[in-house]
């Protein structure tokens, strides 16, 4: 038997939520929609002079209460299913517990353990570059 992608498992909680709490049905819709899913590539230059190119995502889920936040996933597998469901995930544990902020969670799709500590900084850099119109909370896109 498989596992349902993440995703499809936050969905799932989120329908059992909405009917216990008996939610509106508006609410529930606009949840089951993340806000932003950004997709970028991003260039690193490796330590034999090589260039590769990595698949970064960020999600925004929600930014009806305040900023999103949330950190970075770093795997060879990620998706921007693999982040999303985190992110809806941080939206409802800031709810719960009323904090200003929403759920976002970004990834790269990389294998951290094969890149230098160098390559890693500067892949780290260029990633939160690239996100940087969803990070910068002045930025118009945040709100």
């Amino acid at each position: 038997m498989t596992t349902p992608p993440l995703w499809e498992e936050a969905l799932a909680q989120l329908d059992r939520g909405a009917r216990h709490l008996k939610l509106d049905p508006y609410i529930t819709e606009r949840l089951r929609h993340p806000k932003r899913v950004l997709q970028v590539s991003v260039p690193v230059r490796r330590d034999d002079g090589s260039v590769t190119f990595f698949s970064g995502y960020r999600v925004q889920h929600n930014v009806d209460r305040g900023p999103a936040k949330g950190g970075i996933r770093y795997h060879p597998d990620v998706s921007s299913d693999d982040v999303t469901a985190p992110a809806f995930w941080m939206t409802m544990k800031c709810a719960l517990v009323n904090l200003p902020f929403r759920g976002a969670k970004g990834g790269v799709a990389c294998d951290p353990k094969a890149l230098s500590e160098g390559e890693l900084e500067q892949l780290t850099r260029r990633y939160t570059s690239e996100i940087s119109i969803l990070a910068n909370p002045g930025h118009r896109l945040c709100r």
